[in-house]
């Protein structure tokens, strides 16, 4: 068990500027935990001298703050990208390969190269960038929290479209996470293309008739 000056310092604020580059990107992941849909990363790069009263952990805020800040962050930020891993995808080469190439594409697709990625977690990307990890870096460091942000939002906004087309399921509501909810349409209907069907809560119901 950590000792309380641990805790602390796992949620000491991280002064990102002071690693002296000036296209740093924050990157971050949405979705790893879901039972359906795919696995949504986001890098953003902001300026240096830039704020965002109410940034923190994208799961740390109501649905209406995140897309409030997910607007102004698309507006400002000097470039931001989105990356995918597909069902297929986490099925083939479990969720957190799939997580890792998913932040991987957020990153190539950005329109600026950055000089240095800075990473929520412990994992780094396949690529010829400079890197840091940091944990909780989603919490701790304005860059990342951006990223999550955005991972967030346009993962919600997939769903809700999922929504649409698998109605039954409910992923406007839960988008995707194992609620009770959920497991009990996956229980009634049995699982969807869009679940993956490799996890607990799903593979238990693939001959479900």
């Amino acid at each position: 068990m950590k000792k309380a000056s641990s805790l602390k310092e796992d949620l000491k604020p991280i002064d990102w500027v002071t690693f002296g580059v000036e296209l740093t990107a924050g990157v971050d992941e949405a979705g790893r935990g879901c039972l359906a849909g795919p696995v949504y990363a986001a890098a953003v790069i902001v300026r240096p001298d830039y704020s965002l009263k109410g940034l923190t952990d994208s799961k740390l805020m109501t649905p209406e703050k995140r897309f409030e800040l997910a607007v102004r962050i698309k507006e400002e930020a000097v470039c931001w990208a989105i990356g995918i891993g597909t069902v297929e995808e986490i099925e083939e080469i479990n969720i957190l390969h799939a997580s890792l190439l998913a932040m991987k594409r957020a990153v190539e697709n950005l329109s600026l190269k950055p000089e240095l990625l800075l990473i929520d977690g412990n994992q780094t990307i396949k690529g010829h960038w400079v890197q840091k990890t940091l944990i909780k870096g989603d919490l701790r460091c304005l860059p990342i929290s951006a990223a999550s942000v955005l991972a967030k939002t346009q993962r919600d906004i997939h769903m809700m479209e999922l929504d649409e087309k698998f109605p039954g399921y409910k992923f406007a509501t839960h988008k995707g996470y194992g609620t009770l909810q959920h497991r009990q349409a996956i229980e009634k209907l049995g699982p969807s293309i869009v679940h993956r069907r490799l996890f607990s809560g799903v593979r238990e119901f693939l001959d479900f008739k």
